[in-house]
């Protein structure tokens, strides 16, 4: 990995910027920065004439708030070691997405930090736009973990699909430094349609042949959540990063049914990256 980028906007503080620094010094990454503010749309109907001048003057406010982050920031990367840049968008919040989107196409990955993690809206749009409009990887960082780029104690959720396997293959370099990485099946559906005769050897094997030591874990569900065992398999085995696909089903069965991916972008249990 070459390039992280990382998200914020003049509502967060500086916190996300220096994880997302440590990170590139720790692999000597170079460090883009966007700093987001999400505009609202202009008035239309019978009150767009009567609320205009308050529009302007509130878009006019969200530049200013814009700049003034953007030279902040600019001077906080500029007393760093890191390779850097700063660039910065005011979209409309329905947009969003695809301003995030485009600009995480130039990085191997986009980082979310607790503070941003703490923002509903900005958050979703961040990893929608990273995940459905990249093609790039998501690392999910959450309150009081100690995030890294080279683990020592790697999870795989496997389950087979193309999620789960675009999600190994953006792994590999992170994982060829691992010593221990766990490939974990839970309720593995043995067969042809299924996941193999074998649920597991087949990923093994692939993993192997790029230098991976792999043992595969097989759990049962045991009437629990698939994110709740991974959250405890992860606890047990004292996980540093968990790897897995996501969005497997739409995100509309997500929103309505909830999933993994929603649970684990709610409420991670550790870092986690995420591709699809």
């Amino acid at each position: 990995m070459k390039t992280i980028l990382t998200v914020t906007s003049p509502d967060l503080g500086d916190a996300d910027l220096k994880l997302a620094a440590t990170l590139c010094e720790e692999i000597e990454a170079h460090l883009a920065v966007l700093v987001l503010n999400m505009a609202a749309p202009p008035p239309i109907g019978g009150y767009a004439a009567i609320m205009s001048d308050a529009w302007l003057q509130e878009r006019q406010a969200d530049v200013n708030r814009l700049q003034e982050r953007m030279a902040a920031v600019s001077d906080l990367l500029a007393a760093s070691q890191i390779s850097s840049d700063v660039s910065s968008e005011y979209p409309e919040e329905a947009w969003a997405h695809e301003v995030i989107g485009r600009r995480a196409r130039y990085a191997d990955l986009t980082v979310i930090g607790p503070e941003l993690l703490s923002r509903g809206a900005l958050k979703n749009k961040v990893v929608t736009g990273t995940l459905f409009s990249s093609g790039k990887p998501l690392l999910l960082v959450p309150q009081g973990s100690f995030p890294t780029l080279s683990p020592k104690r790697v999870l795989i959720a496997w389950d087979s699909r193309i999620e789960a396997s675009n999600a190994v293959a953006r792994s590999l370099d992170l994982l060829r430094t691992a010593d221990d990485v766990r490939l974990v099946l839970v309720d593995p559906v043995e067969g042809e349609f299924g996941q193999g005769e074998e649920p597991g050897a087949d990923a093994a094997t692939y993993l192997a042949r790029h230098g991976i030591k792999v043992t595969v874990d097989r759990r049962p569900s045991q009437g629990r959540s698939i994110a709740a065992v991974l959250r405890q398999h992860a606890i047990d085995t004292s996980a540093q990063l968990l790897i897995m696909g996501a969005y497997g089903h739409s995100r509309l069965s997500e929103r309505i049914l909830g999933g993994v991916t929603k649970t684990m972008i709610d409420e991670p249990p550790l870092p986690i990256l995420m591709a699809r």
